[in-house]
């Protein structure tokens, strides 16, 4: 049995902490929001009075946390976990942040001797209370080895991106594309109703053409085409605006340290914090509909 410290049990972290108590994981868990912790508990969790107590023996450490700046505290520095770990742990860092971040933290942990994996997911809460979501990782192959059985309790597919720092830019990559389709089939719908066409049909239809995308298939933003999808359950998320912009706002930040062209990227990151500005930063990233109706 794998003992596993998992530090963060927001959203995200909860569900996924969740599903490795269920695979039958020895886990210890942290939260700065007790009722966070007691849910734990009360699915077989053992839980810590702080980080650091939280590790002691653990075989891996998850983190799930809001920013580079979360992340970097815990782990580095004199009061940071990594200066009390064995090098015999695993780190597996799934926030998503800056890729700079996550190899600043990477290489404090190799000079200590200690494995570590950026680690950042997709799929959002759905995905995440079904062990279903996708990790991209960033570290050596041979850490990547060890973490997969642990991950796999948590994910579906789960992909090594490359060396430090690739999953948090492979998750940037990506989450600027959900970004663009995402507003792209959001205009196509609307164009479609305005013309007096049925949202359902026009979706049907653009599911079997070429326009056929995940926003549309999976997560389809006009309300009442999708009974599952937020825009169904009047936009309650999911996955928030405010989310989206603090991740689109990373991609721009990658894209500027390599020069990288990004035009849709942009604008779509313009979309998205005009959308927060406007008051809908709480509501799921699929509501940037009403903005195009606005």
């Amino acid at each position: 049995m794998t003992t596993i410290a998992f530090i963060g049990l927001g959203n995200m972290g909860g569900p996924m902490a969740l599903n490795l108590c269920k695979a039958g994981h020895s886990l210890t868990v942290f939260d700065l929001v007790p009722e966070a912790v007691d849910q734990l508990v009360a699915a077989g969790a053992q839980s810590a009075a702080n980080a650091r107590a939280a590790v002691e023996g653990a075989d891996f450490v998850i983190s799930m946390l809001p920013a580079g700046r979360h992340v970097a505290s815990l782990y580095l520095g004199s009061e940071g976990l990594i200066a009390s770990l064995d090098a015999s742990t695993v780190l597996i860092d799934s926030s998503t942040i800056d890729a700079a971040t996550a190899r600043e933290v990477a290489a404090a942990a190799g000079e200590a001797g200690i494995g570590m994996l950026d680690a950042p997911v997709s799929g959002g809460v759905a995905a995440a209370a079904a062990g279903t979501l996708a990790f991209m990782c960033g570290g050596e192959a041979e850490v990547f080895a060890r973490a997969k059985p642990v991950l796999e309790a948590m994910g579906k597919n789960i992909f090594h991106a490359g060396d430090h720092g690739a999953g948090q830019v492979t998750k940037a990559c990506n989450n600027m594309l959900l970004a663009i389709h995402m507003i792209g089939t959001c205009e196509a719908l609307r164009m479609g109703v305005d013309n007096g066409l049925d949202p359902v049909v026009m979706s049907e239809i653009m599911q079997a053409s070429s326009g056929r995308n995940w926003s549309l298939e999976v997560y389809n933003p006009y309300p009442g085409v999708m009974e599952s999808a937020p825009a169904s359950n009047d936009y309650q998320p999911g996955f928030m605006v405010d989310l989206m912009v603090k991740d689109l706002g990373l991609a721009m930040d990658t894209a500027e340290s390599t020069d990288s062209s990004t035009p849709l990227g942009a604008m779509a990151a313009t979309l998205y914090s005009k959308h927060a500005e406007n008051g809908y930063g709480q509501l799921d990233f699929s509501s940037i509909i009403r903005a195009l109706g606005d």
